[in-house]
């Protein structure tokens, strides 16, 4: 199990920009999987992205590609959601996850390691 701490969200116009990171506890961040998934009010989670061991390989969901950007340092144990040209359909909480999962998933329950949660809200 590792833990993970989110932050970066907040309220921002349509069109503007985000940052959210989440920091992992433990020595072996290098060896999950990470991902970010989001939850908007009366909705299931929804897989937003995920990206590989080493950073080399990134998966987006059809809603946010082009938009937001994932990536990872593992010398400093974050991943980072980079999240651009925000929509008001972009509103969520934003919550990071660990996989031991071999290749790529999508599914939250390959996710083993969840954080607390960050709210984006975006207005119109």
């Amino acid at each position: 199990q590792v833990q993970l701490v989110e932050s970066g969200g907040g309220l921002v116009q349509a069109g503007g920009s985000l940052r959210l990171s989440c920091a992992a506890s433990g020595r072996t961040f290098s060896s999950y999987v990470m991902g970010w998934f989001r939850q908007a009010p009366g909705k299931e989670r929804e897989f937003v992205t995920s990206i590989s061991r080493s950073g080399g390989d990134t998966y987006y969901a059809d809603s946010v590609k082009g938009r937001f950007t994932i990536s990872r340092d593992n010398a400093k144990n974050t991943v980072y959601l980079q999240m651009n040209t925000l929509k008001a359909e972009d509103t969520a909480v934003y919550t990071c996850a660990a996989s031991n999962v071999v290749g790529r998933t999508t599914e939250s329950a390959d996710f083993h390691s969840w954080g607390q949660g960050t709210q984006v809200t975006v207005s119109s």
